[in-house]
């Protein structure tokens, strides 16, 4: 019974997803080897969910199955939710590789919950594209200025941005695994709603609806407005 390891990467296409797998003392050289060198022309692949189970040739390729409709070009690259594949994988019975801050629970209810976020944005709401900014006076860390850009209803926080430091066990992994240095956001970080994006700057729990605004000052929560009514 083979035992290695099938993962998920995002890419830097939205939406656009890779599914694949690798052997069990091959990982981290696999993640160096996608993340420099791309794959199949996508480049920008950073690695989301890893779990190291048994049968993995055939489970990997039910993965592919599960996901056919949705496959680009006969190869390993998905246009599906990643917090789908998410779900799947970490309902898997085996040993999580990545992330390792978060258990497996931890894991899967962070993706049911930013597919929620996902779905009721993209059904209920609509965000115009365009960019918005969060402003925060913190007594200890001073002014905190963020940039956000919407496009398609998802929220990307920029490279740039002031991010307050977080050792909060129960932050989004999107929070945990953001590359920050001197309280500085060194990466675009796509999020599926505002409060998410919240996090990444205030680290903390937030209504992101409300802290970031539009270039008027106006919060996001004036698009909250009903499309099925």
């Amino acid at each position: 019974m083979a035992r290695g390891i099938i993962y998920c990467m995002t890419t830097i296409v939205p939406g656009l997803v890779k599914i694949g797998k690798t052997g069990t003392d091959n990982f981290d050289q696999r993640m160096y080897g996608l993340k420099h060198n791309g794959y199949n022309n996508v480049t920008g692949l950073k690695r989301k969910f890893a779990i190291e189970v048994d049968e993995y040739d055939e489970k990997e390729a039910l993965l592919h199955e599960i996901f056919s409709k949705s496959n680009v070009g006969n190869t390993e690259l998905f246009a599906i939710d990643v917090d789908l594949v998410v779900q799947l994988l970490s309902s898997f019975d085996g040993k999580q590789i990545y992330p390792k801050t978060m258990t497996k629970e931890e894991v899967f209810n962070e993706a049911t919950d930013e597919r929620t976020a996902n779905v009721n944005s993209v059904n209920k709401y609509t965000v115009p594209d365009g960019e918005y900014y969060l402003y925060e006076n913190n007594r200890k860390y001073g002014t905190i200025q963020a940039k956000m850009k919407v496009m398609d209803n998802k929220f990307i926080v920029l490279k740039g941005s002031s991010c307050l430091p977080c050792d909060r066990k129960d932050m989004p992994i999107l929070r945990k695994t953001a590359t920050v240095k001197n309280n500085i956001l060194q990466e675009n970080v796509k999020c599926n709603s505002p409060s998410v994006a919240g996090w990444i700057v205030l680290g903390t729990n937030n209504n992101g609806w409300f802290r970031w605004k539009n270039a008027d000052g106006c919060p996001l929560d004036i698009y909250r407005v009903d499309n099925n009514n």
